[in-house]
């Protein structure tokens, strides 16, 4: 099975900001997906759910074993498959994960995703640490594998994840069913694609260190240093590039240092020089994720997801779980069920039209707008009124102490996207 060429793009960032890090009393999390360039994202809401005993879940290739209670999600995920790169759930947890090539060798055969582990932990987890749990534990019984991308030609690796709530962020890296975690507690972390787990290790898979001895790759003296010693000894080109993302980003979150607010996240997630903001080797950035975790319980937890491409030329648009949250059917792409490429054994040997309307709409409004046409440069300004809007309103219901108005935003969301949809009309 085909797992990785040297000109294979990889490219994802995540970033979290912990108290005194942040502006205010928040953890602010972000992420960039960096998928390939023709690849939909959709957003999708799942509401919380009760599941009879023995009940089955059919992820993106395999069936595991469900829970008899999920937690309610938002997602934004690749169209094609059943989990997400990057998403929230009602408890204020929110996850992203991004590829990673380590020393332990990708498993032939499909098992689950990496994408299909984070949904899962946000439907099972109420806090980061316990989402760390139910991604280790379901490694460990299912393990991780299959293509990441809609190809006939197969794409795979292991993940790397960010994962935060209101009050702390994990950071969680695997090698197969093996891991190491670290516990973020104070200031800012960011991830791209790379082991950056070094002798800071809060919690591991038990045999971590036997097997690194019984592979050669650890002597058994010393301290354990996990990026260390599971890293690449030759690092391909594009994983070089990951590490000028990191260090960029890491830069970048540096000169912030508390100060750092959902705006300058975005602006991080739109930075271009330094690759985070992406659009080469047949990738680019398809969408944008930013969350806001209020320490205090009464608050509620924002989550600004773009559902476009290009986030230095899209909307990051408001979602809050309450009352009125619904999917809003702009965002959803078309289904194929059983005709589908995903589901057809030889899987992606056709590929189906999986654009959703917003989608449609910023597609020939980001024409305009490259193009430099007086039509796509109002077209920007309305995205970045719409967006200052959006940001405005959420910091009047953050300053809010009337709870009874914030549990009824839950159409919030949809009617951003209804005003940026009839922008683009």
């Amino acid at each position: 099975m085909a797992t990785w060429s040297p000109d294979t793009p990889c490219s994802c960032d995540c970033f979290v900001s912990v108290s005194p890090a942040s502006a205010i009393p928040s953890v602010i999390f972000a992420k960039n997906s960096d998928r390939p360039r023709d690849e939909v994202q959709e957003v999708v809401f799942v509401p919380a759910g009760a599941h009879s005993p023995g009940s089955r879940l059919q992820c993106t290739y395999i069936e595991v074993e469900q829970v008899s209670k999920t937690h309610a999600v938002i997602l934004s995920r690749p169209s094609w498959l059943w989990g997400a790169e990057m998403g929230a759930n009602e408890h204020g947890v929110c996850i992203g994960n991004e590829a990673v090539w380590t020393k332990e060798p990708v498993r032939e055969g499909e098992a689950l995703l990496g994408m299909d582990l984070l949904r899962l932990a946000l439907e099972r987890s109420s806090t980061a640490q316990e989402a760390v749990h139910v991604i280790s534990g379901l490694l460990e019984r299912y393990g991780q594998g299959g293509s990441c991308r809609e190809d006939p030609t197969p794409f795979c690796y292991h993940n790397t994840f960010l994962l935060a709530d209101r009050t702390e962020a994990w950071v969680l890296e695997t090698a197969g069913k093996l891991w190491a975690a670290q516990r973020i507690q104070a200031g800012a972390r960011n991830i791209s694609n790379q082991l950056s787990i070094g002798t800071d290790i809060s919690a591991e898979h038990p045999e971590l260190r036997s097997h690194a001895l019984a592979q050669g790759w650890w002597d058994g003296q010393g301290t354990f240093d996990f990026a260390q010693v599971f890293s690449l000894t030759q690092q391909p080109v594009r994983m070089e590039a990951a590490k000028a993302r990191f260090r960029a980003g890491c830069e970048l979150l540096q000169q912030q240092q508390g100060s750092i607010t959902a705006e300058v996240m975005m602006d991080i997630l739109r930075n271009k020089e330094s690759g985070i903001c992406m659009d080469s080797g047949g990738f680019r950035t398809t969408a944008s994720m930013v969350s806001i975790l209020p320490l205090d319980p009464k608050k509620p937890c924002v989550h600004f997801l773009t559902a476009t491409p290009d986030p230095s030329r899209s909307v990051f648009k408001p979602f809050i779980f309450g009352v009125g949250a619904a999917q809003v059917p702009q965002v959803l792409s078309p289904t194929f069920g059983a005709q589908d490429p995903v589901r057809i054994l030889p899987r992606f040997q056709t590929q189906v039209d999986r654009r959703h309307t917003l989608y449609c709409g910023h597609q020939a409004a980001l024409g305009l707008m490259e193009s430099g046409q007086e039509r796509g440069q109002q077209l920007r300004q309305k995205q970045r009124d719409l967006e200052q809007e959006g940001l405005e309103a959420v910091r009047g219901l953050l300053a809010s102490k009337q709870t009874s108005v914030l549990q009824e935003l839950g159409s919030l969301f949809q009617a951003f996207v209804e005003r940026e949809s009839q922008a683009y009309a």
